[in-house]
């Protein structure tokens, strides 16, 4: 079976795959946790009851060096107060504003919710040890434009444990790497819609490096987070949500639109749980307990289809009207499954399957797994009917069709003297032989020679008859056979007996 690609390949510029919103965490070991800040303060021969006192001068460091980096970049920190507030639509404008060159963009801050630790005496035990709580504190977020990665930011807290979140999006830095080889393209709005070299961009794409990843990150958080030099290990970083995306870009929107509409209604019919699970490679057994199912969702841009299996999801929209995205999230990448090395407690080790790493190097096999799982639903869609042939070919019966100045209108398939037409050609007789001006006259009795002449040559223009050789014969086409015998199917069959007993007014 040829698949959605193949079959749209006169109206697509290309297919990209790539990594879209990705958003890491950055955790210190050595106090990311209550019994390692316990171990910690201890080391530094603080009691457990001091945590608060020993927090603090961290704290002030960090909104120091904030408000020392809004003075030297000309920036004001804008505090957030309302819950709705989108961050990126402010940015962007800015960016609209400033241009598009490596920098320090913008200053947000805002009281968010954050993890904390609050000592505590067991007089039972007389143990005393650390309680792991939910706070709130003062967050920075550092808006900048990365020289590799593009547009990014680093959330950072105030309070220990000092729990720090990346984010940025593969398209842009698929981007930068495009403009240091010189590869044309048009990125709008985290889509490519046009690339001048669609098979050089997915080898970049599929050579991220996560090394280089890595040593930007460390790099980041000593500049945006001062705290980081009070501790030897560092930041580890951890995924939190990736997003790997799968593009076919169209030429035009009247090529995607009617083709995105058929899939989006079917496939929200048609896909059942157990295909959820197929696409994300997984088998659904019956004692699964985790949320799983469809949802269509009407967006300002337009809708959007997404299938849910606990963390993971994959979703189909259309983007810009000219991109056709399938798109598979995952909130815990320890979802998906694969052949690794396992390590024991005990020191020795197997291979398995087991579940992937969160560590920022699971890029790698993540790739992998969720390109997959977009193949795998790319070859569903292509099993569906596609509709866009039959409208093609209405429109091409539908409209006027124009030779040497002339217009000849299109066809009518239910009504007056088209519809006389159809009846007529589609006698037993005429499938035999083929008809002729005078024998259509003997049927059409009120239609002259010159008016059977002009009907002739609709038909032929339209595509729905072809003459014989160089003889004054003519025969139905493959498509005038499809559209005479379901036009007279649909209005006996179908409209005729709808309309025979009208709703009461």
């Amino acid at each position: 079976m040829a698949t959605l690609a193949e079959r749209q390949a006169g109206s697509i510029r290309g297919v990209l795959s790539c990594w879209d919103r990705v958003v890491i965490t950055g955790t210190i070991p050595e106090i990311c946790h209550a019994d390692a800040m316990a171990a910690h303060l201890r080391a530094q021969h603080i009691r457990l009851f001091d945590f608060t006192r020993w927090a603090e001068p961290l704290r002030d460091l960090i909104r120091d060096h904030a408000e020392r980096l809004a003075r030297e970049n000309r920036l004001e920190i804008e505090f957030i107060r309302r819950r709705n507030f989108r961050k990126e639509e402010r940015v962007k404008a800015i960016v609209a504003q400033r241009g598009r060159h490596p920098g320090l963009v913008h200053i947000f801050s805002a009281m968010e919710p954050c993890p904390s630790f609050r000592p505590w005496h067991d007089k039972a035990t007389g143990k005393t040890f650390l309680k792991p709580t939910e706070a709130k504190c003062l967050h920075y977020y550092f808006y900048f434009l990365d020289e590799a990665l593009g547009l990014c930011y680093l959330r950072v807290p105030t309070w220990a444990p000092f729990r720090l979140q990346f984010y940025f999006n593969g398209h842009n830095e698929l981007a930068r790497r495009l403009e240091q080889r010189g590869v044309g393209y048009t990125l709008v709005d985290n889509a490519f819609t046009a690339l001048a070299d669609f098979g050089k961009a997915q080898k970049l794409a599929d050579t991220f490096r996560v090394d280089r990843l890595h040593k930007r990150l460390d790099r980041l958080a000593k500049i945006y987070c001062p705290a980081i030099h009070q501790f030897r290990s560092g930041y580890h970083w951890s995924l939190m949500q990736v997003e790997y995306a799968t593009d076919l870009v169209f030429q035009r929107q009247d090529d995607l639109h009617p083709l995105y509409e058929a899939l989006s209604r079917t496939a929200i019919h048609t896909v059942k749980p157990e295909n959820v699970a197929t696409f994300l490679g997984r088998k659904l057994h019956g004692n699964y307990e985790g949320e799983l199912g469809n949802d269509f969702h009407t967006r300002i841009q337009g809708t959007r289809i997404k299938h849910h299996m606990g963390p993971v999801s994959i979703k189909m929209y259309d983007k810009l009207g000219v991109v056709l995205r399938i798109e598979t999230t995952a909130n815990d990448v320890s979802f998906f499954k694969h052949h690794r090395r396992v390590e024991h407690r005990e020191g020795d080790w197997e291979m398995k399957d087991a579940p992937v790493k969160k560590s920022i190097y699971s890029l790698l096999v993540l790739r992998h797994l969720m390109g997959a799982a977009n193949q795998r639903y790319l070859e569903f869609l292509s099993t569906l009917d596609d509709p866009t042939a039959g409208l093609k070919n209405l429109e091409t019966i539908s409209r006027p069709a124009r030779q040497a100045e002339r217009s000849y209108r299109g066809f009518n398939l239910f009504h007056g003297e088209d519809l006389d037409l159809f009846r007529a050609i589609v006698r037993g007789e005429f499938n035999i032989s083929g008809f002729t001006n005078r024998r259509l006259r003997a049927v059409l009795a009120n239609k002259t020679g010159p008016q059977i002449s002009r009907l002739l040559k609709r038909l032929r223009l339209h595509g729905l008859t072809k003459r014989i050789g160089r003889t004054y014969k003519y025969y139905l086409t493959r498509l005038g056979r499809k559209v005479v015998a379901m036009a007279l199917k649909l209005r006996e069959l179908f409209i005729i007996p709808s309309l025979a007993h009208p709703a009461p007014a």
